[in-house]
């Protein structure tokens, strides 16, 4: 039996106006996603427990059949995973998003992008080192990540600061949002000393004169201490592999004993290479049997209030990567096969949302005959089905062993 689970990021979502008043997944040309509402199983599932946020940590670890509220302790420790940062039992990773910040209309500043304009990888790496070099000390390291996204260990530090996730506050000031609390003061330094670096970096004046944002600040969110948590094979007696472009995934599905497989033009942003992740996600299905295949596109148009882009995610997803997977998944003989977001992501919020999200179950013999129906949020709730404590459909998945 293969078992595999199609993360469509931030996919749900709210009418939007420039769609007619549909959602994405409604005004969306996808035959493959209606095919598995049509011969699975359709409804709506709770990924986001009553009371936390509504992350993709949080909701990835649904997806993977885990309890969020044993098992979570933070975003940024699940990133520093997935990079092999060891951490000791009191140390404290925060998420150091790379952010443009520019002046409102009363000159306050107001988070302008918080992916500083999906700065590249290779620019934010020398930006990384420079911060590394400059305010490492008294307990503090940097650790380098993927285009805007990076860490920073503080070792012994607090875990309780209350921070914002940059995301939420896209359009707003950014002042009220500064850390508060423990350890607040520092980290309110730490970022003064790094704007005040970035303000005259060599990136960042190449990105101006090229007619790009800056990386004017380092914004810190996400924070947490190591976490525990069981494998899949110590849960359910299955290996598997994780293909995404995002830290925060593959450290989940390495703390759940996965293979990370890297697909060559995965980008985590919507010009990623949607058809090689399908190949390799086959492939790795002829030496496993479970597959988490990530596709953050959805979640960033989402983010940027782009309904159309959001739109053409889900397309190509439907095209380049479930029309094959159920082309060729057959001649590896016995599937299981969900498809689901672990959150939705409304493009009129550009932030995410904790509403049940529909999900779609199919099995290789399943519903040849059924009644013809959509993957949407609408049609997932006229089902009548709704799974309250996402985890355990994820068990249910593996039910079958």
């Amino acid at each position: 039996m293969k078992y595999i689970i199609i993360h469509g990021d931030g996919m749900a979502d709210w009418p939007c106006d420039d769609l007619g008043g549909k959602t994405p997944l409604e005004a969306a040309n996808k035959p493959n996603m209606d095919l598995l509402a049509t011969r699975g199983e359709l409804g709506l599932v709770a990924t986001i427990p009553a009371g936390m946020p509504s992350g993709s940590d949080v909701g990835t670890m649904t997806m993977l059949g885990y309890d969020p509220a044993r098992y979570h302790t933070g975003r940024a420790p699940i990133e520093a995973a997935s990079q092999g940062i060891e951490m000791a039992p009191d140390d404290v990773v925060f998420r150091m998003n790379l952010v443009s910040l520019k002046p409102g209309a009363d000159g306050a500043l107001v988070m302008d992008d918080f992916t500083a304009g999906h700065i590249t990888t290779e620019e934010a790496a020398a930006i990384v080192a420079d911060l590394s070099a400059q305010l490492s000390d008294d307990g503090i390291e940097f650790h380098n990540g993927v285009s805007y996204r990076h860490l920073m260990v503080w070792h012994g530090g607090p875990a309780a600061t209350h921070l914002t996730p940059p995301h939420d506050i896209t359009g707003k000031p950014a002042g009220p949002h500064l850390p508060q609390g423990e350890g607040a003061e520092r980290l309110r330094i730490i970022m003064d000393r790094a704007a005040a670096i970035l303000r005259e970096h060599p990136v960042n004046r190449a990105r101006i004169a090229a007619g790009k944002p800056a990386a004017t600040s380092v914004w810190f969110w996400g924070q947490g201490r190591r976490p525990a948590v069981p494998t899949l094979k110590e849960r359910f007696g299955v290996e598997g592999s994780v293909i995404s472009a995002v830290d925060l995934v593959n450290g989940l599905g390495r703390l759940a004993g996965l293979e990370r497989i890297t697909v060559p033009g995965a980008t985590g942003f919507l010009d990623t290479d949607y058809a090689a992740k399908a190949r390799y996600g086959l492939k790795s299905l002829e030496r496993h049997d479970f597959l988490l295949l990530h596709i953050e596109a959805p979640d960033e148009a989402g983010h940027m209030g782009r309904a159309d882009l959001k739109r053409e995610a889900i397309e190509r997803i439907d095209e380049l990567i479930i029309g094959p997977l159920l082309r060729d998944l057959p001649a590896l003989g016995d599937f299981r096969l969900l498809l689901m977001p672990d959150h939705a992501t409304p493009c009129k919020l550009k932030t995410h949302s904790n509403e049940p999200v529909p999900f779609a179950m199919l099995g290789a013999s399943s519903g040849k005959g059924a009644v013809a129906r959509r993957y949407t949020e609408a049609e997932a709730a006229r089902t009548g089905v709704a799974v309250t404590d996402g985890y355990r459909l994820i068990e249910s998945l593996l039910a079958t062993r």
